[in-house]
């Protein structure tokens, strides 16, 4: 099915029978993606005395407890509140959730012992437009993303430079498949977090960061209709599938 939407004043045909998915799956076991030192997420059945919430074990549904954290264990989007002591909650700071969005794909440059990301291949990959959201798909990008576990690996980040451009432009949702838009290990430094949400001056409340995502190679770089769903939690971040649509301008 394809729909006609307006958004920010012009029309759009957007193809809804061809959604693409760039959340990761969240699964009970070691193989799920993993960072920030935590132990895989827990899917398990709820036990009280002789029942066992399983229809395996007998009981007439699947009654699961689910424990992870959602910095640690797969695709979310985090508000302000995760780096302020006053209390700002996802749920509330996201209240819209179509943007127009531009995919760019970045291979990360050698800064020492670091790989990052920098103003000068945002500029580049962006080429002087202004969306509301950017996707950032990093090389070497592979299916190992969906299991690698990050703890101790120093991954690739974004300069705070980098995120300040963004920040300057406009983008109001950034979405990376890298565990954080910080370095692993910086003393709590959070430059990049503080660069985009203007933690030393007028907090930008409705901006999100969406971390560890992942975007096939076979989807293209360009511009794309933007779905960015979260779970309904009161936390400063929440699980989330972030969907792209293809479109075309009417």
């Amino acid at each position: 099915m394809k729909a006609v939407i307006e958004h920010l004043g012009t029309q759009f045909q957007v193809d809804l029978q061809q959604p693409i998915d760039i959340s990761i799956p969240l699964t009970g076991t070691p193989e799920n993606v993993n960072a920030w030192y935590v132990p895989h997420p827990e899917i398990t059945p709820v036990t009280d005395g002789d029942f066992t919430g399983s229809v395996a074990a007998g009981a007439s549904t699947n009654f699961n407890n689910i424990l992870f954290n959602p910095h640690g264990h797969g695709t979310h989007t985090e508000c302000v509140g995760h780096i302020t002591k006053d209390f700002y909650n996802v749920n509330d700071v996201l209240s819209e959730y179509f943007f127009m969005a531009e995919l760019v794909s970045v291979t990360p440059e050698v800064h020492g012992a670091d790989h990052v990301i920098t103003k000068q291949q945002l500029e580049g990959a962006l080429q002087e437009t202004t969306p509301e959201a950017i996707v950032i798909r990093t090389y070497p990008n592979t299916s190992d993303k969906l299991h690698a576990h990050y703890s101790h690996s120093n991954p690739p980040y974004l300069l705070e430079e980098a995120a300040l451009f963004l920040r300057t432009i406009g983008v109001k949702h950034l979405l990376i498949d890298l565990p954080s838009v910080d370095k692993e290990k910086d003393n709590g430094a959070l430059l990049a977090h503080k660069a985009f949400w203007n933690y030393y001056g007028q907090l930008r409340l409705d901006a999100t960061i969406t971390e560890f995502i992942y975007v096939p190679d076979t989807i293209k770089d360009g511009s794309y209709f933007l779905n960015l769903q979260i779970a309904s939690f009161v936390n400063d971040a929440s699980p989330s599938k972030p969907v792209l649509y293809s479109h075309q301008p009417l």
